[in-house]
């Protein structure tokens, strides 16, 4: 079935590469323009290699060669002037919103006495406070649309306490709530809010995984909480963009407040 989203407009957070960029590309094979921002710098104590703006740009020709509308701006989603900013410039351009992919995270190891306050804030602002400022200012326009759909990435540590990951657990636990919060306020408007919950995915995310072994020395027995049911060690970023491009299609058209999990059995026992 082809078209799924055809003459949709999506707007993606962490959009420069990663499941951002899957998602991206996979909205625009079915037909959707896409609104695209990334940071696309540094952020303290990350783990692993930040996006850039040559990561945004090769979004850009991505979508491009699928023949699709892009609009990409590099936003923080902390900054509600530039997300603001770059929502209206991409709906001015484009003519109108339908889909919105909260996508913008970091994740960062460390055993509970070890993190910072710092990491602890910006782990939460981007995670969590990025999350609301999408939604809330990406609203309006689905509304003026008539309706639409949000998706907003939370992960299998936001249905389950996964160890060496306090702020991401408490951001993540945050997000799925959000989802199902505004799901009930938005719905007069026919706007679906869903989460998902991936389990790993090969992303850059993933280069921090280097940590486990010295965490888990001591703390084997916690070992299993990591690890998925199916036979495989991670999911590939498409896998994730199928269940995004089912939540934003018209097949899902009744479902909201899920959380929606592709993470191979991780959080389901």
């Amino acid at each position: 079935m082809a078209g799924r989203v055809e003459g949709k407009v999506a707007f993606i957070t962490g959009a420069a590469r990663g499941q951002g960029r899957s998602h991206a590309l996979r909205l625009a094979e079915e037909g959707a323009d896409i609104i695209a921002v990334d940071l696309c710098g540094p952020v303290p104590g990350l783990q692993y290699s930040h996006a850039t703006e040559d990561d945004l740009q090769e979004t850009v020709r991505q979508v491009e060669a699928l023949d699709r509308r892009i609009v990409a701006r590099t936003a923080d989603v902390r900054d509600r002037d530039a997300m603001k900013a770059a929502i209206d410039e991409g709906v001015a351009e484009l003519g109108h919103l339908d889909i919105v992919v909260g996508n913008a995270g970091i994740c960062i190891l460390a055993p509970w006495d070890e993190v910072t306050p710092e990491v602890w804030d910006e782990t939460i602002s981007i995670n969590l406070t990025g999350i609301w400022n999408t939604v809330q200012l990406t609203a309006p326009h689905l509304i003026a649309a008539g309706g639409g759909s949000i998706i907003l990435t939370s992960s299998a540590a936001g249905l389950k306490g996964l160890p060496f990951l306090t702020p991401y657990v408490a951001s993540k636990f945050g997000v799925t709530g959000l989802a199902k919060a505004f799901a009930h306020e938005l719905a007069k408007h026919r706007i679906r809010v869903n989460s998902l919950h991936p389990t790993g995915v090969d992303t850059a995310m993933g280069e921090m995984g280097g940590e486990y072994p010295r965490l888990l020395a001591g703390n084997e027995r916690l070992a299993g909480m990591l690890t998925d049911s199916l036979p495989i060690d991670v999911t590939e970023p498409r896998d994730q963009s199928n269940a995004v491009l089912f939540l934003a299609s018209e097949e899902a058209r009744y479902v909201t407040a899920m959380a929606m999990t592709v993470d191979a059995g991780n959080t389901q026992y």
